[in-house]
């Protein structure tokens, strides 16, 4: 049967979702705990390729497995034999057509910048420390520039194996909560580092120098990337 797994984890700990040798990756942890709670499984796939050091609160992985416990027990299962920093937080049984990359409609992102003039032991490597100067005013403008079908190129880097770089932005905004900013965009689908380098670029630049950077304008016109570790993808819709 096909098992879809919401699925949690802490990115400190780990080179990206990708199994890679000879490194702790979320996807090669995910397969140590699969092979200890059921006898086969094959065809792994996740919603969303996160990189080294970025944090999930729902990514979402297909599997094909046979034997081990029922859809209702594998998550307690597959929990009890991975490690702190990673939990499957809902597993369910799904049609043979369903796959967690490709029937997915989709996927939010939530950026933490943690403002507050000191550092915070709690937020460290979950946020990015930012007690500099910052225009939080003109941060909802440049936002609202990004909602609709835009041409992101200058927001991925340019060495790249994507082909289209369209994108559709259904929601973006920027909220103040206590000592936190926090961006938060929804889309159709997203570029390698898009996020990242879309708050990098609206903490650098001005709503007006961000509008023509949405026709496709090359990478080095646009700001830095944001550092991984105050990026968490929210969850994904299907």
């Amino acid at each position: 049967m096909r098992l879809k797994l919401t699925v949690e984890y802490d990115g400190a700990g780990f080179r990206g979702w990708a199994a890679q040798p000879e490194l702790r990756t979320v996807e090669g942890v995910m397969r140590i705990g699969l092979a200890a709670v059921f006898p086969r499984f094959d065809q792994l796939a996740v919603a969303g390729r996160t990189d080294t050091g970025v944090h999930a609160l729902g990514n979402v992985v297909t599997v094909d497995v046979e034997g081990g416990p029922p859809p209702e027990r594998a998550a307690e299962a597959l929990n009890a034999s991975l490690p702190d920093d990673v939990s499957v937080v809902l597993a369910e049984r799904t049609g043979a057509d369903f796959h967690a990359r490709h029937s997915a409609r989709t996927r939010s992102y939530r950026y933490r910048i943690w403002r507050r003039r000191e550092p915070s032991p709690f937020e460290q490597r979950r946020s990015w420390w930012y007690p500099r100067p910052l225009d939080e005013e003109g941060l909802p403008a440049a936002a609202g520039l990004l909602v609709g079908e835009h041409d992101f190129r200058a927001f991925t880097p340019t060495e790249t194996q994507h082909q289209v770089f369209r994108r559709n932005v259904l929601r973006a905004g920027w909220h103040r909560r206590g000592d936190a900013l926090e961006f938060e965009i929804t889309a159709d689908s997203f570029l390698r580092h898009m996020v990242r380098t879309l708050v990098g670029t609206m903490l650098e630049l001005p709503s007006e120098r961000i509008a023509p950077l949405l026709e496709g304008r090359p990478r080095d016109e646009a700001g830095s990337s944001a550092p991984p570790w105050g990026l968490y993808l929210e969850r994904v819709e299907y």
